[in-house]
């Protein structure tokens, strides 16, 4: 049943392996090794699928090895962790003596070993399957998990309730004074009648001047009038407040910040980060500190941050998961307080026991080290994008074939599309590519003002008489309430004709439970089929980055028609700039798509605006 078993390095390089069909499973094996090894994603299941093929794999971390086993997906086969486990045990006991740099070159002769395994496995299986199902213990029902407490709480409730009604007093009732006899029928007629003229009386007393209303009132009372709002305006005053056309006062301007011209050329800049210097500094001061702490205190665990979780670890042993089981714990909410998603958060602490289960430790600094550098491998890798997105040389090669390239910008509301739209736009302008953007929000209120005020702005930094008289930016609009996908197909088209370098298409926001405009948006990419597609998110998230990714890919897959559908690209990372340390939405982001941050928004002006570095994020997340 097991049509392929391979014992292959970390590197890719196979040792041995049994072929039970003449198919061949190279390409299997090495998405294994690309898509879960190396970027070590899905390390808690140990399964991987590929077409109809599943593979189950282990990890042996001390020789560096993994053990791996593939079988047709459609089969059920319930004894491979065992399987894999003896395997694991056969092999390092025949070959566990040989060196690595001998490993290579060595070969191996295990297939009577893999007969014994195997047979052995399958064997247990059956024994298993032909036994008796067991009945379940006490402990394992829903009955047990149902204390005498809670029994005996809601019978309670029902008690109390019953005792309040029984003992709830009666309406207050109106006591009159009467006489000690009980009052006859005669009397009650009598003290009713009494009520009745005193009620009658007190509204006669009441002066017929006083209830008849005057001619004033009545005038007044006969219509109602309009409040009159402050500063509220009038039919008069809506020219003077309709801003869809600019007037010429908002066109002249007193000063212009031309400090920004020519600060973005050529590629943009990274984040800042922390030298190696400044680091290794910081860190002395930091094992000074601890050492007077543990001499001055010897009962207080000495030392702070990330490390000090790995204290409880003792060395000279290999390390099993238990061992490392607490400090992971610490080491999720660490990450969970540096914003990253709860789940991003698990999977990278089953990655880094992964790497390290199984490993020989040495002292206690040796363990501290490995373990930082085991979480410090996972998230560069994470960061690192698998391929690299070149904005300046796709549109020259799109300019060269003589078609605009099109970028288009899609996330939810108020994360800030449009700001970072026209960065990007200045950026290009820096770089000499004219470029026009397409107002496709047709929804928001004030969306095409705000694109056209930044037109106008751009076009003041750089104007046409600077670029032998191209204008660098323009706007196309239709409006609002039109069809995004259709205003976005003239913009493209217009763009080609006047040959235009670059078309930057603004989207409304939407949430990603939002069918009807998800739809929307997947119309959009799906017409006009642009050369990328950008999703703008805020770094201020943490849990909803994990959703709104999802949902968006999810979505731009199913509402399209096309077999292979154009999903996100790549990611702009706003208000960075607000966050500190907390960079944990990176992570997240990255991981669930795995496509890279191109831009990072980190202030106010078109300026601010930054590459990826993945030194930075991962050393604020290690802080």
């Amino acid at each position: 049943m097991l049509d392929f078993v391979v014992i292959f390095t970390k590197g890719g390089v196979v040792l041995w392996n049994s072929n039970a069909s003449s198919s061949s499973f190279a390409s299997c094996i090495n998405s294994l090794i690309r898509g879960v090894i190396l970027e070590e994603r899905n390390t808690e299941a140990k399964y991987f699928e590929e077409d109809h093929l599943a593979v189950q794999f282990k990890l042996d971390n001390e020789l560096d090895l993994v053990y791996a086993a593939v079988f047709q997906k459609v089969i059920k086969l319930t004894y491979l962790d065992g399987f894999l486990a003896d395997m694991q045990l056969a092999f390092k006991e025949k070959f566990g003596s040989i060196t690595s740099a001998e490993r290579l070159g060595e070969e191996y002769d295990f297939d009577r070993e893999y007969r014994r395994v195997l047979s052995a496995a399958e064997q247990a299986s059956a024994k298993q399957v032909k036994a008796p199902k067991a009945m379940r213990s006490f402990n394992e029902s829903q009955k047990s998990k149902k204390t005498v407490a809670s029994m005996l709480q809601d019978d309670k409730k029902t008690a109390e309730k019953r005792v309040n009604i029984q003992e709830s007093p009666p309406p207050p009732s109106t006591t009159y004074p009467s006489s000690s006899s009980p009052q006859s029928k005669q009397d009650i007629i009598a003290e009713s009648r009494r009520k009745m003229r005193e009620k009658l009386g007190s509204s006669k007393k009441t002066s017929p001047i006083d209830t008849k209303p005057t001619k004033a009132a009545a005038s007044e009372k006969a219509g109602k009038k309009p409040r009159v709002w402050d500063l509220g305006g009038n039919s008069k005053d809506a020219v003077l407040l309709d801003r869809s056309k600019d007037a010429p006062e908002d066109v002249q301007y007193q000063n212009i910040n031309s400090e920004l011209v020519g600060t973005m050329q050529g590629v943009i800049p990274d984040l800042d980060v922390e030298s190696e210097d400044e680091a290794e500094s910081s860190g002395n001061e930091d094992a000074e500190e601890e050492l007077v702490q543990s001499k001055t205190n010897k009962r207080s665990g000495g030392g702070g941050g990330l490390l000090s979780y790995f204290k409880g670890i003792v060395g000279a042993k290999t390390m099993s998961l238990a061992d490392l089981q607490p400090a992971l714990e610490k080491m999720r909410d660490h990450l969970i307080s540096k914003n990253v998603a709860s789940e991003i958060a698990g999977k990278l602490c089953d990655s880094v026991a992964t790497s390290l289960e199984g490993k020989q430790m040495g002292t206690f600094d040796s363990i501290a080290s490995q373990v930082k550098e085991a979480l410090t491998q996972s998230l560069v890798r994470i960061l690192s994008p698998k391929r690299r997105i070149d904005i300046i040389r796709d549109a020259l090669e799109s300019k060269r074939n003589g078609r605009p390239y099109t970028i288009i910008f899609c996330g939810v509301n108020g994360v800030g599309k449009s700001t970072n739209l026209a960065k990007i736009c200045f950026w290009l302008i820096e770089n000499d590519f004219n470029v026009l953007i397409a107002a496709c929000d047709t929804f928001r209120a004030g969306a095409v003002e705000q694109l056209r005020t930044h037109t106008r702005h751009l076009n003041a930094l750089h104007p046409a008489a600077k670029h032998d008289g191209r204008t660098m930016v323009q706007l196309y609009e239709k409006g609002y309430g039109k069809d995004a996908a259709g205003i976005a197909m003239e913009a493209i088209k217009f763009a080609n004709d006047t040959r235009v370098d670059v078309v930057l298409v603004d989207t409304a926001g939407r949430m990603q439970d939002n069918e009807p405009l998800m739809r929307s948006l997947s119309k959009l990419i799906k017409v006009n089929n642009p050369d990328l597609v950008l999703f703008v998110g805020e770094a201020l998230v943490g849990n909803e980055a994990v959703d709104q990714l999802v949902k968006f890919n999810q979505s731009l897959a199913d509402f399209s028609s096309n077999e292979n559908p154009h999903i996100i690209d790549g990611i702009v990372l706003t208000k960075f700039d607000t966050i500190d340390d907390k960079v944990g939405a990176a992570i997240s982001m990255t991981y669930i798509t795995g496509q890279p941050i191109v831009f990072v928004g980190t202030g106010q002006t078109y300026a601010d605006l930054k590459a990826i570095n993945v030194n930075a994020v991962v050393n604020s997340l290690m802080k």
